[in-house]
């Protein structure tokens, strides 16, 4: 999610992710969140996004 998602905030490239399918519209608030979870998907884009700055 660095380079490739170009001036996007960690936000932005979440929702872009969503729409495309890749990510859920909302957490399922399993125990062990799935691979498709928005809060995890979120959390890498902001870890992305900082270790990119």
């Amino acid at each position: 999610m660095g380079k490739k998602h170009g001036d996007r905030t960690p936000a932005q490239t979440v929702r872009k992710l969503m729409k495309a399918g890749k990510v859920k519209k909302k957490c399922c608030r399993s125990s062990s969140r799935c691979k498709r979870c928005p809060v995890l998907a979120l959390k890498r884009a902001k870890a992305e996004y900082k270790k990119a700055a």
